[in-house]
């Protein structure tokens, strides 16, 4: 019995939120690209679906499936450091955190991150992660070449140079296109970056929003539902000294107070929905306002430990602040307790086919409940709000758009479909999911 088949097993998979459950006919672990490529013949001579699987952090079932499971949990680690080109390949089952932490051993680091790094990178950069940047865009923005493992087990290169239109669509391409094996990031010399957290309150944020994207490097904010408060974060490059948080002040804004207290905040106001208001304008005024300065990864990156469900729809920059009023006025006059703030963030206009920014400036409206509390009512109305305005829902999140709305709201859509009709005819990669959002 070989290595490849030694690995294969079945089990139940479960994503991180607890929103999607498979049952694969087995799970694969291939060490390299000609075990995946094996991998994929076998499926394929047994008719079977297949889909690789991350960390699970998306909360749709984009992974699922009751074909075959492929786990990178074996491709990992980084392949090359380019510094005249100030690139570095990496295994795409990388966990980010293990990217930022090698990469800041070699004195470098990557433009922009998003909040959360438990991702692997390949998983991150498929469903479209981001964080927030007046003039840099998404982690996938930030390839500069990815290898493809496609459905005949195939191995392409590809990048503006090769194969120019898989890369277009490849670096957010949702799985639907065949299975990620590297990828080649930019990266640049390791910084510095000083944070200013700030409460501010709602009406100062909106009728000021447009000038504190345009000031900052890197701006978001988080509403505190049923009160008119934010919590504001500039992030902008410093010159420093470093000055990282003190380790008792960080323990207890980062874990007491962002983990265990707002734990038992939201695990109270999901047994009595009356007391979330008070909660909450409790919770907008037990940050208060600190400043620090430390490398990227530590700046943009937190620990999230209390488990929620998500939607997140991106809505062209300029339509943000009529979105949000509309959606506080939408919580302001129904029943709904919202327990968790709502969280804005900002992304330049990009080139990729299924990218959320994908020709347009945008900016990230999100909202979460507490895992296990009914969502739908809150979405479904958050929903209609963003889809007022265009908006793009994030791959990886809560929504309930199809095939026909998304043809609609990305130019490029056709490209994409067309591109997997090439790669993908028998839908070797295809899921309930995928049917739903990129049609049959």
């Amino acid at each position: 019995m070989s290595d490849t088949y030694a690995r294969t097993r079945t089990s139940t998979w479960h994503n991180w939120a607890g929103t999607v459950t498979a049952r694969p006919a087995r799970t694969e672990s291939p060490a390299s690209v000609d075990e995946l490529a094996d991998v994929l013949r076998r499926a394929g001579a047994d008719g079977l679906k297949v889909k690789p699987v991350g960390s699970g952090h998306s909360f749709t079932a984009a992974a699922a499936t009751d074909g075959v499971l492929i786990r990178p949990d074996l491709l990992t680690g980084i392949r090359d450091i380019d510094r005249e080109a100030m690139t570095v390949t990496v295994e795409a089952g990388t966990p980010l955190k293990r990217l930022n932490t090698a990469l800041a051993r070699e004195g470098l680091s990557l433009t922009n991150m998003g909040d959360i790094m438990e991702q692997t990178v390949a998983g991150a950069t498929s469903t479209g992660t981001h964080g927030t940047g007046r003039d840099s865009a998404s982690i996938s923005a930030q390839i500069r070449a990815l290898e493809l493992v496609t459905a005949d087990g195939t191995v392409l290169v590809c990048s503006a140079e090769q194969n120019p239109e898989i890369f277009a669509a490849a670096r957010i391409g949702l799985g639907a296109l065949g299975v990620i094996t590297a990828v080649t990031l930019a990266v640049e010399p390791i910084f510095l970056l000083t944070a200013r957290e700030e409460p501010m309150s709602f009406d100062r944020v909106a009728s000021d929003f447009d000038e504190l994207v345009a000031e900052n490097e890197h701006f978001e904010f988080y509403w505190f539902p049923h009160t008119g408060n934010c919590n504001t974060k500039r992030n902008n490059r410093s010159a420093g000294p470093a000055a990282p948080p003190g380790k008792v002040s960080a323990w207890v804004d980062d874990e007491l107070l962002s983990n265990g207290v707002f734990r038992v905040a939201c695990a109270l106001g999901r047994a009595v929905p009356a007391t979330i208001p008070s909660i909450a304008r409790l919770s907008s005024r037990a940050l208060s306002a600190r400043t620090y300065t430390d490398i990227p990864y530590k700046v943009f990156t937190s620990p999230r430990r209390v488990r929620f469900v998500e939607m997140e729809y991106a809505v062209p920059r300029e339509h943000a602040v009529a979105a949000l009023r509309e959606l506080k006025a939408m919580v302001e006059r129904s029943p709904l307790k919202i327990s968790f703030p709502v969280e804005v963030r900002t992304a330049p206009a990009d080139d990729m086919t299924l990218s959320t920014a994908s020709g347009r400036d945008s900016a990230y409206i999100a909202v979460h409940l507490y895992r296990g509390t009914p969502h739908r009512s809150y979405f479904t109305a958050v929903e209609r709000i963003m889809t007022a305005q265009a908006g793009r829902p994030h791959w990886g999140k809560i929504h309930t758009r199809d095939a026909a709305y998304f043809s609609e709201v990305y130019p490029r859509f056709g490209e994409f479909t067309a591109l997997r009709d090439r790669l993908d005819p028998d839908r070797m990669f295809g899921n309930d999911y995928l049917r739903r959002v990129l049609g049959d």
